[in-house]
């Protein structure tokens, strides 16, 4: 069973999610610590909880997620892992943070792409991986269904969705995500976005005045 972690950090407020099994082994999601106090406190918090780092993954690769990859890379010995679709946003990095005026240090280049219907195995533990693209062009989420959560990035929000107006994003290709690949799983599952608090598919599809259930409601 996975434990569930996850901080709020950087100028965005970004989640950073940490999933702890039993074995006190982690999977990290989107690295997004920024200022230098909440890198300490993440990698006290690694320590203090005895943790071994196993994975990194990246839901989509804009700069609020990815700005403690190399921190993630260097200091635990592991690779990067995210969709092939992202490369260009990924390879975009250090010209949005030039635009932001947030110096960073470049993200590593990804050690393997990770593909929909994948499965990504920590012990007795796994995630599937989901393609929903929108927000950005490889956007993925992660579903455990043992557990009933989806951690499903800048995709979908409590009540709202993320942004389509970025390069590679668009809204009816992120509407179709949703209600295709996210709204088809348990009403009971646990959303855990990239940004504020969580939700669940099945309040989503009744309140999200974005994506309703029903396409003809659409009015955004």
């Amino acid at each position: 069973m996975f434990e569930i972690r996850y901080f709020t950090v950087n100028p965005f407020q970004e989640n950073t999610y940490v999933l702890i099994n039993e074995q006190k082994q982690c999977i990290i999601i989107d690295p997004g610590f920024y200022y230098q106090n909440e890198r300490e406190e993440f990698l006290q918090f690694i320590r203090e909880n005895g943790l071994t780092v196993a994975r990194l993954l990246n839901t989509h690769c804009h700069l609020d997620h990815i700005f403690s990859n190399a921190l993630v890379v260097k200091t635990f010995g592991v690779g990067m892992e995210m969709h092939q679709k992202d490369q260009v946003v990924l390879d975009r990095s250090p010209q949005s943070a030039s635009m932001y005026n947030l110096p960073m240090e470049p993200s590593p280049m990804p050690k393997s792409y990770l593909e929909e219907g994948d499965k990504v195995v920590l012990g007795e533990d796994e995630l599937e991986v989901i393609l929903t693209p929108g927000h950005s062009p490889g956007s993925i989420s992660f579903y455990c269904a043992k557990q009933q959560f989806v951690i499903a990035g800048d995709v979908l929000f409590k009540q709202s969705v993320g942004r389509s107006d970025f390069p590679g994003g668009n809204f009816e290709t992120l509407a179709r995500s949703i209600r295709q690949k996210l709204y088809k799983l348990p009403d009971d599952t646990i959303v855990y976005p990239g940004h504020g608090p969580s939700t669940t598919i099945g309040f989503e599809k009744r309140h999200n005045p974005f994506v309703p259930e029903d396409p003809t409601a659409d009015f955004a």
